[in-house]
C-alpha cells in the first residue's frame, strides 16, 4: 500500500461513520416461482389499457433501470429511451410528469415508502398497512411497498392506461372505477393459459387471478433482478482495502466528511429514505391539478401526499447504488450526467435560476409547453427560496474525486442482469429489447 493510499485512509476516521456492506439479508428471501412469473409480466403489455407498453419500457435494463430521458413519452410511444417518439398522426395529452426512477435496491427490507413523493408508504394506521393515494385504495394485504407501487402505473393515463375513449381501462380509470380498472387487467392476465398455469400454483386454480396477485409477482421479480450488491465499495467496506483506488479514497473521505453528502445519502443505501428540497429545476407538465389550479405546470412534491406546507418542493433521496448508470438525474431528469447533478449542489439557487435549458432529455412532442415554471419567474422564486442546501465550495479536483466515488458504487454484475430480458411473453405481444 502507497504512503498516500494510507493516509488516505487514515484520514477516514475524521469522516462520518462508513455503512454496512450491502448482502443479501438486506432483501427479503425471493419466491423463485413469482420472480419467474414476475419477469414475464414486467416486460408483458399486456398490463397497460392499449397493450402497448410494458413496466420495462420505462424501467428498462439498457438504462440502468429507467429510461434515459428526463421526462418519458410514456403510453402512445413507440421505441426505447432517448429514441423514444410518437408514432406519424399519433398524439399524446402529455409527458409522464416525473422522470422514471431507478429500481436498484428498491426491494430491501429498509424500504418503507415508494415514489419520489412517498405517495405509498407503511403505515400502521391503514386497514391493510400501507398509505396509498386516495383514489388508489388498497383491497387486500400486500407484503411489500414495493409490491403496493407496482399496482399504480397500470392506472396512470400516462404511464400505462391509456385515455378515456381509447380502451376500456382507461374508461374506468376516467370514472373514478380503480377496481375495475384493475379486474380488467387481471382478467386478461387470467384469460391466457400460461399465465393461468403459472397462477394456479401459486394462488390456486379455483382463485381468479387478482391485481394484487400481478403486483406481488412483480414485486418479488423487481427485488430480485434490481439488486446491486457487489460493487468495489462494498468490497472496501466488507473489508478488502484494495477495492479502491487513490481517487476514489479521497472521493469516499469527502462524501462522507467536508462534502457533506452522507447528510441525506446515508445508511447502507446511502438513503435517508427522508423528503428535501435540493432546487431542482422544474420543467413538463408538471402535477397541479389542471381543473382546479390555474397553475398545473408546478410540482410540490411532498407536499401533495401530506398537505403540509413545510413540504412543498421536497423529494425523497434516492439511493446511489449504481447510480453512474441511471441518468438524467433529479426528479424532472434536469441533469444529464453525474457531474452537472453534483455541480448543482455548489450553489443550488445559482444553478436553478441559470439553469441551461439544453441539458433537458426530451424526445418530441406536441404537447403543452415544457418551460412554463421556468418561464414564470415567481414559480423559480418559490422554488429557490425552499432549498435547505447551503453552497459550499469545493475544487474541480474535489469533483472529480467525488465522482470517480460515486462510480465506485456501481455493480458491473447486477448490470447485466440476472433473468435478463425473456425473449418472449405469454401474451405474444412484442418485448422490448
Amino acid at each position: 500500500m502507497t504512503l498516500g493510499v494510507f493516509m488516505l485512509q487514515a484520514g477516514l476516521s475524521q469522516a462520518a461513520s462508513l455503512p454496512d456492506p450491502v448482502n443479501q439479508e438486506s432483501f427479503p428471501e425471493p419466491d423463485m416461482a413469482r420472480v419467474e412469473l414476475g419477469q414475464q409480466l414486467f416486460y408483458d403489455p399486456i398490463l397497460s389499457g392499449n397493450k402497448n407498453i410494458a413496466c420495462a419500457t420505462c424501467h428498462h435494463p439498457r438504462f440502468g433501470s429507467a429510461d434515459g430521458v428526463s421526462l418519458a413519452i410514456g403510453e402512445g410511444g413507440v421505441g426505447l429511451g432517448p429514441d423514444r417518439v410518437l408514432p406519424v398522426g399519433a398524439t399524446v395529452d402529455d409527458r409522464v410528469p416525473r422522470n422514471a426512477p431507478a429500481l436498484w435496491n428498491v426491494g430491501a427490507r429498509e424500504y418503507t415508502v415508494q415514489f419520489h413523493d412517498g405517495r405509498v408508504e407503511v403505515d400502521e394506521d391503514e386497514i391493510f398497512g400501507f398509505l396509498t393515494p386516495r383514489d388508489r385504495p388498497l383491497t387486500r394485504m400486500m407484503p411489500s411497498s414495493l409490491s403496493v407501487q407496482a399496482l399504480l402505473p397500470m392506472l396512470s393515463a400516462d404511464e400505462m392506461a391509456g385515455q378515456e375513449g381509447e380502451n376500456p381501462v382507461a374508461d374506468a380509470v376516467e370514472m373514478g372505477n380503480e377496481k375495475k380498472a384493475w379486474a380488467l387487467l387481471a382478467a386478461r392476465v387470467d384469460a391466457i393459459p400460461e399465465y393461468r398455469r403459472q397462477f394456479d400454483a401459486l394462488i390456486g386454480a379455483d382463485k381468479p387471478v387478482h391485481a394484487t396477485d400481478i403486483a406481488i409477482a412483480i414485486g418479488e421479480f423487481i427485488n430480485f433482478e434490481f439488486q446491486a450488491c457487489e460493487s468495489p465499495f462494498d468490497s472496501y467496506l466488507a473489508g478488502d482495502k484494495t477495492a479502491l483506488n487513490a481517487a476514489q479514497l479521497r472521493g469516499m473521505e469527502l462524501f462522507y466528511g467536508d462534502a457533506g453528502c452522507v447528510t441525506c445519502h446515508a445508511g447502507t443505501l446511502q438513503t435517508d429514505h427522508k423528503f428535501h428540497v435540493i432546487g431542482m429545476p422544474q420543467f413538463g407538465p408538471g402535477k397541479g391539478d389542471a381543473e382546479l389550479d390555474d397553475r398545473p405546470f408546478v410540482d410540490l412534491g411532498r407536499f401533495k401526499v401530506t398537505n403540509d406546507p413545510d413540504d412543498r418542493y421536497r423529494f425523497r433521496t434516492p439511493s446511489l447504488r449504481n447510480v453512474a448508470l441511471t441518468a438524467p438525474y433529479g426528479h424532472s431528469g434536469a441533469y444529464p450526467t453525474l457531474e452537472a447533478m453534483v455541480r448543482h449542489y455548489l450553489d443550488p439557487v445559482k444553478s436553478l435560476v441559470t439553469y441551461d435549458r439544453s441539458q433537458a432529455i426530451l424526445s418530441k412532442a406536441d404537447v403543452v409547453d415544457d418551460w412554463q415554471a421556468m418561464n414564470e419567474g415567481l414559480e423559480v422564486a418559490f422554488i429557490a427560496s425552499a432549498i435547505e442546501v447551503d453552497p459550499i465550495d469545493m475544487t474541480d479536483a474535489q469533483i472529480d474525486d467525488i465522482l470517480a466515488f460515486l462510480n465506485s458504487l456501481t455493480d458491473e454484475m447486477a448490470a447485466k442482469g440476472r433473468l435478463g430480458i425473456p425473449e418472449t411473453v405469454p401474451s405474444g405481444l412484442p418485448v422490448d429489447r
